[in-house]
């Protein structure tokens, strides 16, 4: 099912996009942008703004001005810190914090190598607990384990396949839509299925004979003169249901505010968003039980985990026949009773603040939620923290958090069911 959305970005309409780019449930923001060290450290990504989705951004000081402090911001955007054990990109227990990640052109050997393994772990994890990846020129090569030439230790292999140096620098290419292309489900591209003068600059591209299984081409070269004329300038590949989607672009339609290359990059963003990875249940609340969900993220055992900022945690009650009414509380943990949690109910489906039937979104931890004469079955539980951070923009290193810092690292509760 597909909504149409008006918007206006610099004169150009957009196509129609699908519901699920404006469906923000469970994940803090949309898209991270990470132009970090060694990377093109942009201040917008103009297909979010056409789209209508939030933004953050990491940026880095050019090479021959970068301090430690640059180091610093990117540890603790990728690997964590004091008051964000993890990273920015996943939640305390592992889940995605954003929907995707969006990294730049530049050098992806120079970049991979900054993230250091540990960095590089996270986004690895990243993608496996459902956030998707899109990566152009840099940000394609990086996402593979290698090209032709050898395999590069120093990039994340997120896409386990290998893709091919096209050759070619500071130079206008024609794009062309293959017919199958999933982009074609988000745009026409005037019909014609053919982008004029996208710019590409050292970037690579999927020859088909090395696609692995499940990759899919998205948009093709069209440039006689090198081996990358006919293959896959786009390409994607999901490993299964639960991971995220990642997305390999070797030119660069990403500073594009008008016209088919927007679009290009928009589909982009569109196909990444829903290529994002199932929502997880924690597991089944037992009538008259506790479950303490206390753990951090060093303990390693997700299901048991505190909440992040603008997280849902999902649990289930099986209700039998002949139940009048199903009791399920909240309770604060001590030094914890200043957060803003919300609890839901619904028989039908997981429950969202957007669709739950039963609801209590009052300020605080400690609360009940009556369900009355419930139908038998499975009965869907959720927990919502409304608590987050407050951002602030620096012009060298992007997007900066302050207020309820505490939330990065969670919020534990106990959450208990009688019927």
């Amino acid at each position: 099912m597909k909504r149409y959305f008006a918007f206006l970005l610099a004169a150009v309409a957009l196509m129609p996009v699908t519901l699920s780019a404006q469906n923000n449930d469970g994940y803090y923001k949309d898209v991270y942008m990470d132009g970090g060290m060694s990377l093109s450290s942009r201040r917008d990504l103009p297909a979010t703004r056409a789209l209508g989705l939030s933004l953050e951004v990491l940026r880095s000081a050019e090479t021959k001005s970068r301090t430690v402090m640059d180091t610093l911001q990117q540890n603790h955007a990728f690997i964590g810190g004091e008051y964000d054990s993890n990273g920015w990109l996943l939640y305390p227990d592992g889940a995605p914090r954003f929907r995707m990640i969006f990294v730049n052109g530049g050098s992806g050997g120079g970049h991979g190598r900054s993230l250091t393994e540990a960095g590089r772990a996270r986004i690895r994890e990243y993608v496996k607990a459902g956030g998707s990846y899109v990566g152009n020129c840099a940000g394609a090569y990086v996402a593979t384990i290698g090209t032709h030439k050898r395999i590069h230790d120093e990039y994340i292999g997120i896409y386990p396949g290998i893709c091919t140096n096209a050759g070619l620098a500071d130079t206008y290419v024609g794009i062309t839509i293959p017919g199958n292309s999933p982009a074609l489900k988000y745009f026409d591209f005037d019909g014609d299925r053919y982008i004029d003068s996208v710019y590409h600059n050292g970037g690579c591209y999927m020859d088909y004979a090395d696609m692995i299984p499940g990759c899919e081409a998205l948009f093709d070269y069209a440039y006689p003169p090198k081996s990358m004329n006919g293959n896959a300038a786009v390409w994607a590949w999901k490993e299964n249901e639960n991971t995220g989607r990642v997305i390999c672009c070797g030119p660069h339609p990403e500073g594009k505010t008008t016209g088919k290359a927007l679009e290009m990059m928009a589909s982009m963003v569109l196909y990444a968003l829903d290529g994002n990875g199932a929502p997880r249940i924690k597991g089944e609340l037992v009538n008259g039980g506790k479950r303490a969900m206390t753990a951090v993220t060093a303990d390693n055992n997700p299901d048991y985990t505190r909440i992040g900022d603008r997280q849902y945690h999902h649990f289930y009650v099986d209700v039998p026949e002949g139940v009048d009414t199903v009791r399920i509380s909240l309770e604060p943990v001590v030094g914890y009773e200043e957060f803003d949690l919300h609890l839901m109910a619904d028989s039908d489906d997981l429950a969202f603040c957007r669709n739950a039937k039963y609801k209590n979104v009052k300020n605080g931890v400690d609360k009940v939620l009556t369900v009355i004469r419930p139908r038998p079955g499975r009965l869907y539980v959720s927990v919502f923290c409304d608590t987050t951070v407050e951002t602030t923009l620096s012009p060298v290193y992007g997007t900066q958090y302050i207020g309820r810092l505490e939330v990065l690292n969670g919020v534990p509760y106990i959450i208990g069911v009688t019927y």
